[in-house]
């Protein structure tokens, strides 16, 4: 009777001390989100139940990879299985010999068998695609490696522990445990006190296994198991495309933006916490696969470092729990080593035509320790935590959060790093700067005069485009935006659809030299300011014309007026892309595609149309009613279409370093062979012709947005045209 006695007293204290130090990790990590800005969490915990459900137990994000997502869902509901075994064996050992009064426990028994089969054959995969595959954006070492380690030595001791279990108690051979009693057969000649000392030898390994598991979790990129679920449960409810507005007339605020980490939100540092590092986000960006500077996945673990030990000072509250075993030498500090990170050092790839490892190898050059003494609460956030370079690499396409299998929101942060840049220490790239100057004095980019707006109507041959003042009743007020009225490529579809709208009898008006920018381009470039004070002019502007429908051949300005110009009082207004109302009038016969174009077409689906806003069918359906074309798909398509370069400003800057993204997404289209690559967005389109004149290909890959497509099907081409 002492025996078990001490062995239940030992047993307590070992949990007691884990369990304290788990909750000790996790609530001091708790306590550095709690530095951030308030968060209205209430409002995002309110339905969305399926979305969760999909996402946490449906394993939806994971299986967008699908050999690592039937892997990650092995796990997954393996550990869930094997939590009752953990119990199980735990009585077990306790009760010396009893079990879990489960029902058709032998069932039961058999089912945690396969399991441990079915996790270990993962976790060799698992390390199969660290170690044998290699895939870039699997971090490799010791940190990355030591969960697998921890889940064989798992796995192993469950089942050593229950075939050491049949040969103490005597129990026969079982088809219904067939691991624990091929294990028992390999050790027949122990004896039964032998056995049962071996029982405990595992039972106590496995015991301690799981519990420095526990204890590890919180303190490692494995706090996602925790982070996670929430993070998901919390996931943004408006729609992707809203930014968070700032309130420029609070006289409280001291600054805009995040310019340290405490002015990130708490739901933002939550997800700092939530990154697993899979580095599935990295994988698609455009920058990181051409050689710019910026890895999503490092904007999140150089945050969430920084945090951590900015958050040590703030609280003074230590990270790490035992820190004789966690704590790095002398409490290190991280930053951005400036020797060390000049420019990503880029070679074309001997294979593929994109490539993530030179933002990688800078990445992990660059974040490196800072001499010893150094106070994290005196590092810049931008500067020492995070490069400009970084910053202004993004084209926000959002490809990132569409992979991510946590729920992070990395746009969002490095719109308010930008915000911060912008509006608190005026620092734009010099492109970027004209462009905002051109748009705040003229309302284009390029400083044209605001009266040549409308220059562009006297283009269309035979036909009136009539202003909102000529046509007071219009049905439709087509937005044309900036590029659409000054640039002479993207002047062209405008033509086009103008053509088409006419067709089709649609009642519709222009605002003419009246329409401003849409405000987009100051967002996504962190001058707030301006895209709020083109916001509320364009609203009184509608208002004043009484306009119940705006349609816009530019994504990026449907987006803006669809998703975030509600919020500053545009209401009762339905907003469609030209693709949409296009697919609308074949739909009804308004519009009759009846000439042949003979041409493989492959459709890029711009990012503010596609995974801003789901429209990926409207413009291939319009593509479909051709007669002739067939439309062919490239390898990223759709949710997971390769960006063309142009989003998030960088349509008025110069790419620095590395590859050009319109180039990569040029050479991506190429490989299906097309005579035309057509887009739906004035951006995607400018970038992908010059893309082809790059790839000396123009003579042979016309670029043609769908509107011109529809425009040679609806009315034909000279001599060759045939009716269909």
């Amino acid at each position: 009777m002492v025996w078990p006695l001490i062995q239940f007293m030992l047993f307590l204290g070992v949990t007691g001390v884990a369990i304290y130090l788990f909750w000790r990790v996790v609530y001091h990590r708790y306590l550095y989100v709690r530095s951030g800005r308030p968060f209205d969490f209430r409002s995002r915990m309110k339905g969305g139940w399926r979305e969760f459900a999909t996402q946490v137990f449906g394993q939806s994000k994971l299986l967008k990879d699908p050999r690592s997502g039937i892997m990650h869902a092995v796990v997954f509901y393996g550990f869930i299985i094997l939590q009752f075994g953990a119990v199980d064996l735990i009585v077990k050992g306790l009760t010396q010999g009893g079990h879990l009064p489960l029902p058709a426990y032998e069932a039961f028994g058999f089912l945690q068998e396969l399991t441990v089969l079915l996790v270990l054959a993962a976790m060799g995969y698992a390390a199969y695609r660290r170690y044998g595959e290699r895939l870039p954006r699997l971090k490799r070492g010791w940190k990355p490696s030591i969960v697998i380690l921890f889940i064989f030595a798992l796995m192993l001791t469950v089942i050593l522990s229950l075939g050491f279990e049949r040969l103490w108690l005597g129990m026969e051979p079982s088809a219904l445990a067939p691991l624990s009693s091929f294990i028992a057969a390999a050790f027949a000649g122990f004896s039964a006190s032998g056995a049962e000392i071996a029982f405990y030898v595992f039972w106590w390994l496995h015991l301690l296994i799981l519990l420095s598991f526990l204890v590890y979790v919180p303190q490692s990129k494995h706090f996602h198991l925790i982070t996670a679920p929430l993070n998901i449960w919390l996931r943004r409810r408006e729609p992707a495309g809203r930014l968070v507005s700032l309130d420029l007339e609070d006289e409280e605020a001291e600054s805009f933006g995040a310019g340290k980490i405490e002015d990130f939100t708490q739901k933002q540092m939550l997800d700092f916490y939530a990154c697993v590092e899979c580095g599935r986000c990295t994988n698609v960006c455009p920058a990181s696969n051409t050689g710019k500077t910026l890895s999503p996945m490092h904007l999140i673990t150089k945050l969430r470092d920084h945090l951590t030990e900015k958050g040590t000072v703030l609280t003074g509250k230590p990270p790490w729990s035992p820190g004789f075993v966690f704590s790095p030498e002398g409490g290190v500090t991280h930053g951005v080593s400036a020797e060390n990170a000049p420019a990503v050092d880029w070679a074309e790839p001997a294979e593929g035509i994109t490539d993530i490892r030179p933002t990688l190898a800078w990445q992990m050059r660059s974040w490196a320790k800072r001499e010893s003494g150094t106070d994290p609460a005196g590092l810049e956030l931008i500067g020492d935590v995070m490069t400009e370079d970084e910053i202004w690499s993004c084209t926000t396409c959002r490809n990132c959060e569409d992979q991510c299998p946590v729920g992070n929101e990395h746009v969002d942060k490095i719109i308010d790093l930008r915000r911060h840049l912008v509006l608190m220490q005026g620092s734009v790239p010099q492109e970027g700067q004209r462009a905002l100057m051109n748009i705040e004095r003229q309302g284009n980019p390029w400083g044209i005069s605001r009266s040549d707006r409308a220059e562009w109507t006297g283009e269309v041959e035979g036909l009136q485009v009539p202003t909102v003042k000529e046509r007071p009743d219009f049905e439709y007020l087509f937005f044309v935006g900036s590029m659409g009225s000054y640039d002479l490529r993207s002047r062209k579809v405008t033509r086009a659809f103008v053509r088409l709208l006419q067709r089709a009898d649609v009642s519709f008006a222009i605002l003419g030299n009246e329409e401003k920018n849409s405000g987009d381009t100051p967002r996504r470039m962190g001058n707030e300011l301006l895209f709020q004070q083109l916001c509320r002019e364009n609203i009184d502007l509608f208002r004043k014309y009484s306009v119940k429908k705006i349609v816009t051949a530019c994504p990026h300005t449907f987006n803006t007026f669809k998703n975030e110009y509600p919020e500053f009082g545009l209401e009762g207004v339905e907003v469609l892309h030209h693709s949409q109302l296009l697919d609308q009038l074949i739909q009804a016969g308004r519009l009759r595609p009846q000439y042949e174009i003979k041409e493989r077409i492959t459709y890029h689906d711009s990012c503010y149309l596609g995974r801003y806003n789901s429209v990926y069918e409207p413009p291939r359906n319009v593509l479909r009613a051709i007669p002739g074309a067939e439309l062919v798909e490239m390898a990223r398509s759709r949710e997971n279409a390769m960006c063309c370069g142009a989003g998030g400003g960088l349509m008025w800057m110069e790419e620095s370093g590395g590859k050009r993204i319109n180039l990569a997404r040029t050479e991506q289209a190429l490989e299906a062979k097309p005579g035309v690559i057509s887009s739906a967005c004035p951006y995607c389109l400018t970038m992908l012709e010059d893309g082809t004149k790059m790839k000396e290909v123009e003579m042979n890959v016309q670029a043609k947005d769908i509107a011109e497509l529809l425009e040679l099907s609806v009315f034909g081409f000279g001599e060759s045209a045939k009716p269909n």
